[in-house]
């Protein structure tokens, strides 16, 4: 069986790309290729910063791999925080802290449109390949739940009464930005596999 590394320490994501995978590729951690520095993301966009790191992974540890990242992108405040969503109310990348932000820098906007966005960087074989996710949606006047992680208390998806952080992971899964890069992803690595393989 293939080997792929997902470039993430966090044991949910692997178990739930293991499980869409179906035994075709075994997935392995950063740590199970030992890799144990934090990777940098430092690039101005998504596509820069999963690239940066799969390719780092790929090129230092010569595994196929693939990365993604994610942000939240808010009309009214001309895309932000984008890129830096992780760290957009400081460097201790506080969860709590960037939604308080948030909330503070839509106060009196009428406009709260906004969407998440996730974009994968596969590299498989030397090749590169990326993938993308988008669910489109708007923002809250509070906090709404107490599941997820991230900006899902203020994120309303399109078609729906609830936040990302009222639903069950498989409702957000369904529907998500990173499940429709990850869904995009595993038909790609299926796709590459023969029959019966």
């Amino acid at each position: 069986m293939k080997e792929l590394c997902f470039a993430t320490n966090n044991k949910n994501k692997i178990a739930e790309v293991s499980r869409m995978l179906e035994g075709k590729y075994k997935l392995l951690s950063l740590e199970d290729v030992g890799c144990y520095e934090e990777l940098a993301e430092d690039q101005d966009t998504l596509e820069g910063n999963s690239r940066q790191k799969a390719q780092y992974v790929w090129e230092q540890y010569g595994v196929n791999c693939f990365a993604d990242d994610t942000g939240l992108e808010v009309d009214a405040l001309c895309g932000e925080p984008g890129v830096y969503s992780a760290r957009y109310a400081g460097p201790q990348r506080s969860d709590a802290d960037n939604i308080n932000k948030l909330l503070q820098s839509m106060q009196g906007k009428e406009n709260r449109k906004a969407r998440f966005r996730t974009s994968i960087t596969l590299y498989l074989d030397g090749q590169e390949h990326q993938f993308e996710g988008i669910v489109n949606g708007h923002i809250t006047q509070e906090w709404k739940g107490d599941k997820g992680f991230g900006y899902d208390p203020v994120f309303v998806p399109n078609g729906y009464d609830q936040t990302f952080a009222q639903m069950t992971p498989d409702q957000k899964n369904a529907i998500s930005h990173r499940g429709e890069a990850i869904r995009r992803l595993v038909e790609f690595l299926k796709a590459q596999q023969p029959a019966g393989a």
